[in-house]
């Protein structure tokens, strides 16, 4: 996720202060890793540096000064071209758990064990996912829908890797 982005797009509803910025980042966005306030403030800093914000004004108070950020013209048509722009699909062609799984054949260890285990930690975040989206809002259910239709694919692919074992062993081994 683009966290300058995000908070452009945000910007475009009205100006606003950081703190502000990160309340409603943590709101629609942040239900797994909400945003430090250090992370808002830097990238706030580097748009303001790009001209995509400008500090619409400054407000005195107890403590530091208060910017309100506004967004540019600049920023506007940088939103749009970040949002018209598709996501590069991961295809994983290299995952870490390929890699265990090579080199467990490698070094003759279970890789049956490795990707049992793997099935198991699949299937106990899904439950968690589950029980999560069954008590989220429509944001979360969509959320956990993504993450579960990964996990669903990820499982179809380690049954896949299990039934090919041997023929895998095979072709690592005699190379």
């Amino acid at each position: 996720m683009s966290i300058g982005h995000t908070l452009l797009g945000l910007l475009e509803s009205g100006p606003r202060h950081g703190y502000d910025l990160k309340r409603a980042f943590d709101e629609k966005f942040g239900h797994d890793r909400p945003l430090h306030y250090g992370q808002v403030y830097s990238t706030m800093s580097r748009l303001l540096k790009n001209g995509l914000v400008e500090v619409d004004g400054i407000e005195a108070g107890g403590g530091p000064e208060r910017k309100r950020y506004a967004i540019t013209d600049a920023g506007v048509t940088d939103v749009q071209q970040w949002l018209a722009t598709p996501e590069k699909p991961e295809p994983y062609l290299q995952s870490t758990l390929y890699t265990k799984i090579v080199l467990a054949l490698l070094t003759h260890r279970d890789a049956a064990d490795i990707l049992d285990t793997q099935r198991s930690e699949h299937l106990r975040m899904m439950r968690i996912l589950t029980d999560r989206k069954r008590r989220g809002d429509l944001a979360d259910q969509l959320i956990c829908d993504h993450a579960l239709f990964h996990l669903e694919a990820d499982l179809r692919w380690l049954e896949l890797t299990a039934a090919r074992l041997d023929k895998l062993r095979e072709a690592v081994t005699t190379r």
